[in-house]
């Protein structure tokens, strides 16, 4: 049975599950009885300074949830589940600063800001330089078949001639011609073109893997919001990594082949039982935070998986709630400066950022001009809903581009 990507993938999410629901409660225990709580900064949000004082480093939870199933059934040999387990304790390593300086140091600013960047960017150096050199991480595509140095495979009847390929190739959603070579991008070089489509290609690795970190960092702010989104996120990925990872559903779907990706999927379940586990308890009323071991974590974990499995170019769909938290804050600062040269003095565009807090109950500090103002507060736990509605119809329209070409 444990041969099988199914049967392991749903041991994982079982496992996961009850571990974080498990070791999730004593944890909690743990950091309560050690004083360990959330340093609630002041928004002028009515309803969050009653959160002060919660638990926070969660993501402990989260992170252990997740390795435990993938050391006892992915295969560890798996260049992709290598680099899987990497981010995870890399990027849990700099949450893991960031929300020590905050509660112990009690510096609410946390680890400075360019040392998670930096942190990002050699994650993302690493994560693109060992994908285009790796002989173990190849893409497999559709051939002519006098060409050589190919494999053939007859399975029901279907003749497949393909060919392993090393290059920085992605899937393009919408095309019919699905494939993306980002040596095109420094086409000007001529016949050197090829020679530097790797530097490309290892940019957006950077980028993206700093832009969704960032982004699922900014969108946990209110109870059960990042967890129950990056689910969401998760199951969907989970599905390209298993239909990338099966020749006859790769052809069909007109997808990249990538031998040995159907190995994530145990990964991947892993992460969605584990977020779903920690869910039990950073519900609202939250029990516990992640906090930045854990919204850094779960970002990168979910931009890493989408790059391996060549679906990057789906981010800004799938993760659209990260993208417009993301530019809600990037709106709001840069607007608020610049009015402020403009008019003498600064005006928001939103009521608050990032766009969650928009919606929340009563604004007690409102001294400047709004752009949007809201009609009627929400609940937060009607909110996080909505936003898991939204997350949901994101979701399914992102696997909808694997047909509509």
């Amino acid at each position: 049975m444990f041969q099988y990507i199914s049967f392991r993938s749903a041991t994982a999410v079982i496992l996961s599950l009850l571990i974080a629901m498990i070791f999730g409660k004593k944890m909690i225990q743990i950091l309560k009885s050690r004083q360990i709580g959330e340093e609630i900064r002041d928004i002028g949000l009515e309803g969050h300074n009653k959160k002060r004082g919660t638990p926070t480093m969660g993501g402990i939870i989260i992170i252990i949830s997740i390795l435990i199933p993938v050391l006892l059934f992915a295969k560890l040999s798996n260049i992709y589940i290598i680099l899987m387990i990497i981010t995870t304790l890399w990027l849990g390593f700099i949450g893991f600063i960031d929300d020590y300086i905050k509660v112990f140091k009690k510096n609410k600013k946390g680890l400075a800001g360019r040392f998670k960047i930096i942190g990002q960017v050699v994650l993302g150096l690493a994560v693109g330089l060992t994908l285009y050199f790796s002989e173990d991480a190849k893409v497999r595509i559709k051939i002519p078949a006098k060409a050589e140095q190919s494999i053939t495979y007859n399975t029901k009847n279907i003749k497949h001639t393909t060919e392993d390929i090393k290059a920085p190739i992605t899937n393009v959603p919408f095309f019919k011609e699905s494939q993306f070579d980002y040596s095109l991008l420094v086409g000007f070089f001529g016949e050197k073109a090829k020679k530097w489509g790797w530097l490309v290609f290892v940019l957006v690795t950077i980028f993206i893997i700093t832009a969704v970190s960032n982004g699922a960092n900014l969108t946990d702010g209110l109870d059960g919001l990042a967890t129950g989104v990056s689910s969401i996120i998760g199951v969907t990925l989970g599905i390209f990594a298993y239909l990338s990872g099966h020749i006859l559903y790769a052809d069909y779907l007109n997808i990249m082949y990538i031998p040995f990706s159907e190995e994530l999927v145990v990964f991947m379940s892993a992460f969605i039982g584990a977020l779903v586990g920690f869910l039990w308890y950073n519900s609202n009323p939250a029990q516990v935070f992640m906090g930045d071991t854990g919204s850094l974590t779960i970002g990168g974990i979910i931009a890493v998986f989408a790059i391996l499995v060549r679906v990057e170019l789906l981010l800004p769909i799938l993760c659209g709630i990260f993208l417009v938290e993301s530019v809600s804050v990037m709106w709001q600062k840069g607007w608020y400066k610049l009015s402020r040269k403009i008019y003498g003095s600064p005006r928001r565009i939103f009521e608050c950022a990032p766009l969650h807090h928009h919606y929340e109950r009563k604004i007690i500090k409102a001294e400047t001009p709004v752009f949007f103002k809201r009609k009627m507060p929400i609940e937060e736990a009607k909110i996080v809903v909505r936003f898991w509605i939204a997350g949901i119809i994101l979701a399914v329209i992102t696997v909808l581009t694997l047909k509509v070409r």
